[in-house]
């Protein structure tokens, strides 16, 4: 299996070195050659499957050649061997043809540890197999640090500096990455939003000199690895509510792309599904895609769902190339006046392709609120903000298939939302007992690329 980029201009990677270099060298993002095939007898054969076993086969032929069968065995069972459910990522039906796949029974209590617990042992193993070190530099919106770190602490080939938005994230969730104690992780808070640390760490990998004197790697899910992972759990969950017997559509609530997109690769390995949800907050950018044509950035504004308020998804940069039959060309030409005038020029068709099989929505704040109370106070289940967007979108889907909406965190990682919404809050798992007790350790930076390049490099040395 080989990789190439979306815009066309960066050498043909195999798995190993896609994992390692994160983004293409010409600012594209790597996806596979082409789709392995899952038949319509593994979809079946799935249905009687662990999650640890599915995962196995899916991220096989994505691998290729490049990690032994057993040893790729072993970092799966070991990446999800600590999950606090025995199904890993357990299916709820909460109404008819409506259910949930919880995603957040990790070490993070965030769907991100279902790619970054597997990231890290695929970076540990690479890493000595080539006799490397590399640096890492993330931006998190809020659960892609913690799961991050959780992954990358304590591991002698690595150094993490993890970029978040100042005082845009819960405080479950910064206390989840700035206590923990490892001499191999950096905490920042840029002052500015997640789209300005998303910038800077591009910045940094545009920057060719930098990058490889830094030996430079990715954790977003800029990383196709990430992607892949994630795909699992779209084939895990449609094998317990009737597939292949019948079609399944999923709502996702997503900022990034990233999530979603997962589903929509699994799609394209041959899982029936009917529509997606993509399901955002007021940061609509996507929804007013799908709906009006209009990819244009507008400003980032704060939200109860706080990993979702972001304007630029970098993900949608590889459906965008699938939806041009991967003409790189024009998704280099897109992507670059996207990226000048803030306005995406769409390629012919391209929206018209992309409409057949996905739906948009918004989920304003006070919406968000009245529906975390509503579930509470009907079925009993407390949702987190993000979660319960998904919800509200996903009931509202047009299709005739089950739904299945993505739960991607846990509710105690927003308790000033619950409280709001329902006047209390979710206990943190027992393992987490002890976070606000822990000291704090993270340095404050302003959305400058030469402080954040200057900082990196006194820490390394």
């Amino acid at each position: 299996m080989y990789y190439i980029s979306t815009r066309g201009k960066a050498p043909k990677l195999n798995f190993s070195d896609v994992l390692l270099i994160g983004l293409a060298e010409d600012g594209g993002l790597y996806v596979p050659e082409y789709h392995p095939q899952i038949t319509e007898s593994d979809l079946r054969r799935f249905q009687k499957m662990e999650y640890v076993d599915i995962a196995f086969e899916i991220i096989k032929p994505y691998v290729g050649e490049c990690i032994p069968d057993n040893d790729l065995k072993s970092m799966i069972n070991d990446s999800y061997s600590d999950f606090s459910h025995k199904d890993v990522a357990p299916v709820i039906k909460v109404e008819d043809n409506i259910y949930v796949c919880e995603l957040f029974h990790g070490p993070t209590i965030a769907f991100k540890d279902f790619a970054l617990q597997l990231l890290g042992r695929l970076f540990d193993f690479v890493l000595a197999q080539k006799n490397r070190k590399i640096t890492i530099v993330g931006a998190t919106s809020g659960d892609t640090g913690s799961a991050a770190i959780e992954a990358c602490k304590n591991r002698e080939s690595i150094n993490i500096f993890m970029l978040h938005p100042l005082g845009r994230t819960s405080d479950v969730q910064r206390f989840q990455m700035t206590t923990v104690d490892a001499d191999n992780v950096f905490n920042i808070a840029i002052k500015g939003t997640f789209d300005d640390c998303q910038d800077l760490v591009k910045d940094l990998f545009n920057d060719k000199p930098v990058r490889k004197k830094l030996n430079l790697s990715a954790v977003n899910s800029i990383n196709w690895a990430r992607i892949m992972a994630q795909i699992v759990y779209y084939f895990y969950s449609a094998s317990r509510v009737g597939v292949p017997d019948n079609k399944v559509s999923f709502c996702v609530p997503t900022g990034n792309f990233g999530n979603v997109l997962a589903g929509y690769f699994a799609m394209k390995m041959g899982l029936p599904v009917d529509q997606f949800m993509v399901a955002s907050n007021s940061n609509d950018i996507l929804t007013r895609f799908l709906i009006n044509k209009d990819m244009s950035i507008n400003g980032v504004v704060e939200t109860h769902s706080p990993s979702m308020d972001i304007q630029i998804s970098s993900n949608f940069e590889r459906l965008a190339f699938e939806s041009t039959n991967r003409d790189a060309e024009k998704i280099n030409e897109a992507m670059v006046e996207f990226r000048k005038t803030g306005k995406m020029p769409l390629p012919d068709g391209m929206w018209e392709k992309i409409n057949k099989k996905f739906q948009g929505m918004s989920i304003n704040n006070d919406k968000t609120l009245k529906a975390i109370k509503k579930w509470k106070e009907e079925k009993g289940i407390i949702f987190d903000p993000h979660s319960a967007i998904g919800l509200e979108a996903g009931c509202k889907m047009k299709t005739s298939s089950p739904v299945i909406v993505m739960a991607t965190a846990h509710p105690a990682k927003f308790p000033e939302v619950l409280k709001k919404a329902i006047g209390e809050k979710v206990e943190v798992p027992e393992h987490m007992s002890d976070i606000f007790k822990k000291q704090e350790k993270y340095d404050v930076l302003e959305n400058n690329y030469e402080d954040l390049l200057e900082y990196i490099n006194s820490r390394l040395k």
